[in-house]
């Protein structure tokens, strides 16, 4: 069971490298989600991808590695959470202090992450919201009233104001 315990450590500890490397990846995405950066946006997006591909493949081995030490204490695989396994190893200090610890940075990464996902989520909204208004100021500027102008026979003669293109103009 000792390797077992030694192969999840192993297994915990580059995932939470893993997140380590996520987290910084969302900490250099804030400031280019605030200059509208989409070029560099891409590409934080798909160094990202690459890491949760690399998590995802972590994640299957530790679901394995777990699996098998369910099998060796006998407890069932869909109960056996970490915090339950640190109890268990109560005995054996060296496994137990080192699941702990590693468990107990995967947790602080994992919610650095969060806040920083979060954030960049707030700023993303932002930023669409401030384009839809953009967006909307631009068509009720093509669509604005005609003028109260009247010809003789009390028809509306008036002129559209804003702008008669109706079309992006690009010397603007």
């Amino acid at each position: 069971m000792a390797s077992l315990i030694e192969e999840l450590i192993t297994v915990l500890d580059e995932e939470e490298k893993k997140y380590r490397l996520l987290t910084g990846l969302a900490g250099k995405k804030t400031p280019v989600i605030v200059e509208g950066n989409i070029e560099k946006l891409q590409i934080i997006t798909d160094e990202e991808q690459k890491l949760l591909d690399d998590i995802a493949a972590l994640d299957k081995k530790r679901e394995e590695v777990t699996a098998d030490i369910a099998g060796v204490i006998n407890t069932d695989v869909n109960t056996l959470k970490l915090s339950i396994l640190i109890e268990v190893l109560e005995r054996r200090p060296k496994e137990h202090d080192a699941l702990s610890a590693v468990y107990d940075r995967l947790k602080g990464t994992i919610g650095e992450l969060r806040v920083l996902n979060e954030q960049n989520r707030i700023l993303i909204t932002q930023q669409l919201d401030m384009i839809d208004f953009n967006l909307s100021l631009d068509r009720a500027m093509r669509e604005a009233p005609e003028t109260g102008n009247y010809n003789r026979h009390a028809g509306i003669s008036g002129d559209m104001m804003g702008s008669a293109s109706g079309g992006f103009d690009a010397k603007q």
